[in-house]
């Protein structure tokens, strides 16, 4: 039995969000989701919920994801966070390498982020 965790969902998109969302809440039924809209959004989030999880879309107004990524490991560094992107090019992937975050190209399958959301569960 899985042990409920809370994800936070970062994405500008609001049907990107639901999308995402609708995979976890298939998979992970009971999980706690918080979204938020832009990296801003996203530290001021974190703080408060401290999630298990973060996903993060790299391009967004504002703060995008790479920046707000630095931002939360700097802060939290144990944090638990994948960049989830269509944008895939080698030098996103290898900033998201070097800060020591995740990487998954959207359109996401299911069973890569359901991969991502088990990385704690040994």
């Amino acid at each position: 039995m899985t042990v409920k965790k809370t994800v936070l969902l970062v994405d500008d998109s609001r049907v990107a969000r639901m999308m995402t969302r609708r995979m976890i809440e298939t998979d992970r039924p009971g999980w706690e989701i918080v979204e938020a809209a832009t990296g801003e959004e996203a530290l001021e989030v974190y703080s408060r919920v401290l999630p298990d999880f973060v996903i993060l879309d790299v391009n967004m107004p504002g703060m995008g994801g790479l920046e707000a990524a630095k931002r939360l490991k700097e802060v939290y560094p144990q944090s638990v966070i994948t960049l989830l992107t269509a944008n895939i090019q080698d030098p996103v992937r290898d900033q998201a390498d070097s800060l020591g975050v995740g990487f998954l190209s959207k359109p996401v399958r299911g069973d890569v982020l359901m991969a991502f959301l088990s990385m704690d569960d040994e």
